[in-house]
């Protein structure tokens, strides 16, 4: 049974179809999505970007949290997006858009992993993690391809970005916003982005490169003692930093691999958890 899929990020929306057991990505389509629009645009747009999609057997939906993946429920405050949808119920308002019975929602970061898990770098690992790193930090620990969220092997609710580092927030050490605000301060001015900051690093920029080792090196210390309690033996970065591994992955001193499909990872993901729950 092939699965209608949406990924949804801060600005965009990719609609698809996914074949199980080739785990091939067709009908690919993305759109611009207005995330900070109110609720009933943001429903729109995402019913416009469904419809294009065989619906029949129902409708997958990765997207970040904060987010009750169980009831459909968003809680979205202060992310610089879906600011508008804080305690809207976003599935039951998109089913009915739609006229889908089933509509299942996962984590994002954990559809990323499990579809590394399905078909990419930790394929058949029995107990791996995924790493996204954009705005902020999203991680899964899996156990045979299935996300584990509690015990104390993991971080709370399986999220490292809940944990603290050197007395602060993860992610004032561990994200984009951290990298641009440690270039700014190394520089003395700021950069467009991490791609540049990235780039001045392979033309042979020093400082650029010191700042991402220094950004991986607090996700290697912050990371390692939950690799150590749930047994990692792999462990699958992807989000707008994977391109830059290249050059940070002397600062991961435990078997890594960056993701070689940054557009499809997570659509195989949603899609393989969909069918393990029909």
């Amino acid at each position: 049974m092939d699965v209608a899929v949406l990924e949804i990020g801060g600005s965009h929306v990719t609609a698809a179809v996914v074949a199980p057991g080739t785990w091939d990505v067709t009908e690919v389509d993305r759109a611009a999505l207005e995330s900070q629009a109110a609720a009933e645009v943001v429903v729109g747009q995402l019913a416009d970007a469904a419809r294009k999609l065989p619906l029949a057997n129902g409708l997958a939906v990765a997207l970040p949290g904060p987010f009750d993946f169980g009831t459909g429920v968003a809680w979205y405050r202060d992310q610089g997006k879906f600011d508008q949808l804080y305690g809207f119920n976003l599935g039951a308002a998109l089913g009915n858009e739609l006229g889908v019975e089933r509509l299942l929602f996962v984590n994002d970061a954990e559809a990323f992993a499990v579809g590394e898990w399905t078909a990419g770098e930790v394929r058949g690992v029995e107990r791996c993690v995924g790493v996204t790193i954009g705005t902020g930090i999203g991680t899964a620990f899996l156990a045979d391809g299935r996300v584990l969220r509690e015990g104390g092997t993991v971080p709370p609710g399986g999220e490292l970005y809940k944990t603290t580092y050197a007395g602060k927030p993860l992610e004032d050490s561990v994200s984009a916003r951290a990298i641009l605000r440690r270039y700014a301060e190394s520089a003395g001015h700021e950069a467009p982005g991490v791609k540049e900051i990235a780039d001045q690093a392979r033309a042979g920029d020093r400082a650029a490169h010191e700042v991402l080792l220094a950004c991986f090196t607090d996700l290697a210390d912050a990371l390692k003692p939950w690799l150590s309690s749930f047994g990692v033996t792999k462990t699958v970065l992807g989000g707008s930093i994977a391109g830059a591994f290249d050059l940070v992955h002397s600062a991961l001193d435990f078997p890594a691999a960056a993701t070689k499909d940054t557009e499809h990872s997570a659509l195989i993901g949603a899609a393989a958890h969909y069918l393990r729950t029909n």
